[in-house]
């Protein structure tokens, strides 16, 4: 029976999806978290990615699996769940064409193995078939139209990805390899030599994605297209050559170069277009149009309609007013906190104490710590909470992400907000091992990025799925700054990308001399976002020596440890007048201090705040 797919495909050109990994890191998920299991963990953030990449006019949508073989999924303890990762992944993706009613068909991914073949390598012809196979297996049990083999580097890896393909399926297969910026494959093949052996296999497409941009890619496929024999032919790239910034890739070829690179790509002989790494719905979006001027008028009238965004729609607006915090960064006033220490226990009477004597010196915002260095204390939501109802004064919650899987943090914040806290401070948090539970397990499902990232969806009316929560939120959003830290550049990247997800403000380590902190700005650029700095009193020398050597974020000057060991016993004297020398250089130079009681001495934060009368 003739393939409906490639009926469709005889009539025009199609256009494919976009990158899926681009956007479920965009949506918080770790780079180095497996992609392939959240078919199974949270179905619905993959589902709703596809319905994005449908919304916007794909043809084509491939599946969540293009890791899911034996050997990458072994890495993450997922070896025998290959089937059912590749099955749900195809059920996923199936779900989605069924709701959205549109004729789209479902491509099952297929990508490199992640480890060589002998001799370079240690996997036999025969483990790569049987790997490819049991894969292969999954997707057609659930349901696919086709298969896409992606972003091989290696030709003959692809000819056992399709043997295995097809010793369980006859149908379509695409069949694509990747290329270097000089148009060559891993192994140094052109892309005329490769479309010869991909020509004499039993598939029919053959084509390039991945690794560079539409303009080099484009070179490929006009080399490809005089050798494609009877194999139609189709081009992926990704959004142009990415750079390496920190621990990230960033792509900068926006939706309207895509768009403007199909007319070229087409022309070059390319039947089907769509993205790879660093595409998004937007990219897809913009190369519809372009697609369509290609398709047949009687042909593009019998397609289904492409499923408009509900962008048209009044957004949905806060209820919620801002909060003190951030009404007073808004007006550019002069802003106060202090940290608060949860109790080791459960008794919560010392700290309330503390947080009334504050209150008295005209603190307005307290900041509740969420278990510093690692250690057990009371919870941080009910410790805000008691504090508020004791005193009166506003909170900024620190919330890290160790402790909490991806739905616990959104559970968590929702009901914060719910209660009144919405000042929010993100943080990926220390991790058990450098405090008193060694063995304890962390979560880390995101880190400080992309809890920001999720604070900023709440703020817009949608979960980190996407999905709306109805009424947007209002949280303010805060995070951390180390202008010490023993990798700036990291550090100056990611201050960076916590602006570029949303934050609001930044609150920093305590700093004990302002240059510092001026030094990171001159290497950053002046702060786009309000900064709060970190301001801890030193009570001894012993103090300033642990500080500075035991614990991680703080450098404090030697001079300044130095001084504090010549002060003797007039130690603690010398701390508050070098806090309180701190705290008015601060008010002249930035928009808030953050103070720290060590010890839960508040009677020297109160001595401290004397310097503001």
């Amino acid at each position: 029976m003739a393939s409906p797919l490639l009926a469709r495909l005889a009539e025009g050109p199609l256009l494919a999806d976009g990158a899926m990994g681009t956007m479920l890191y965009a949506r918080g998920v770790p780079l180095d978290a497996c992609f392939d299991i959240l078919n199974l963990q949270n179905p619905e953030l993959v589902r709703t990615i596809h319905a994005e990449y449908v919304a916007a006019g794909a043809d084509l949508i491939e599946t969540n699996t293009f890791g899911a073989n034996r050997f990458k999924l072994a890495i993450h303890g997922l070896e025998t769940r290959v089937r059912e990762i590749n099955r749900q992944g195809a059920k996923v993706a199936r779900d989605v064409r069924e709701a959205m009613g549109r004729d789209v068909f479902v491509l099952g991914s297929i990508g490199p193995l992640g480890k060589y073949l002998r001799p370079l390598g240690g996997v036999t012809p025969e483990e790569a078939r049987q790997a490819f196979g049991e894969q292969a297996e999954g997707l057609l049990e659930g349901g696919v139209d086709g298969f896409i083999l992606e972003t091989f580097s290696d030709p003959a890896e692809l000819a056992l990805a399709v043997a295995a393909v097809r010793a369980v399926s006859d149908l379509p297969i695409l069949a694509q390899t990747t290329y270097s910026d000089d148009g060559v494959t891993f192994l140094g093949q052109p892309p005329s030599e490769v479309a010869r052996l991909l020509r004499d296999l039993p598939v029919q497409v053959i084509g390039a994605n991945c690794s560079v941009g539409p303009s080099v890619l484009q070179q490929v496929i006009e080399q490809m297209a005089p050798e494609a024999g009877g194999c139609y032919l189709s081009v992926l790239p990704n959004a142009g050559l990415p750079s390496r910034v920190g621990d990230r890739l960033i792509y900068l070829a926006s939706p309207a170069y895509f768009a403007a690179s199909v007319d070229r790509l087409l022309e070059a002989g390319a039947r089907i277009v769509g993205g790879c790494c660093g595409t998004t719905p937007e990219h897809i979006r913009a190369m519809r149009e372009a697609v369509d001027r290609h398709v047949p008028g009687a042909v593009r009238a019998r397609r289904a309609v492409v499923v408009t965004p509900r962008e048209e729609a009044p957004p949905l607006r806060p209820s919620a007013e801002p909060t003190l915090l951030a009404r007073r960064l808004e007006a550019g006033e002069f802003v106060v906190t202090v940290e608060l220490d949860p109790p080791r226990g459960h008794q919560i009477e010392k700290l309330v104490q503390g947080a009334k004597l504050l209150r008295s010196k005209g603190v307005e915002i307290v900041d509740i710590n969420d278990g510093a260095l690692g250690r057990v204390r009371m919870a941080v939501l009910p410790t805000a909470l008691l504090v508020r109802e004791a005193t009166g004064l506003e909170i900024s919650l620190h919330f890290t992400c160790r402790d909490r899987n991806l739905m616990g943090i959104q559970a968590e914040l929702l009901g914060a907000h719910a209660l009144g806290v919405r000042n929010i401070l993100a943080m990926t948090g220390d991790p058990p091992r450098v405090g008193d539970y060694l063995n304890a397990t962390a979560v880390f499902d995101v880190e400080a990025i992309g809890l920001v990232r999720i604070l900023a969806g709440f703020n817009r009316g949608v979960d980190a799925s996407g999905t709306s929560i109805g009424e947007p939120c209002r949280f303010a959003i805060g995070v951390a700054l180390n202008p010490a830290a023993e990798d700036l550049g990291r550090e100056v990247e990611r201050f960076h990308r916590k602006v570029e997800a949303g934050a609001q403000w930044a609150q920093t380590q305590p700093v004990y001399e302002l240059e510092v902190l001026e030094r990171f700005f001159e290497r950053a650029g002046p702060p786009p976002i309000p900064i709060i700095v970190g301001i801890l009193p030193l009570h001894s020398a012993r103090h300033a020596e642990f500080l500075h050597h035991e614990v991680p974020g703080i450098s404090v000057p030697t001079e300044v440890r130095q001084r504090m060991r010549e002060a003797g016993d007039r130690a603690q004297a010398l701390g508050i007048a070098f806090a309180q020398e701190t705290l008015r250089a601060v008010r002249g130079r930035y928009q808030g201090a953050y103070l720290m009681p060590s010890f839960g001495r508040f009677e020297v934060v109160a001595e401290v705040l004397d310097a503001l009368e």
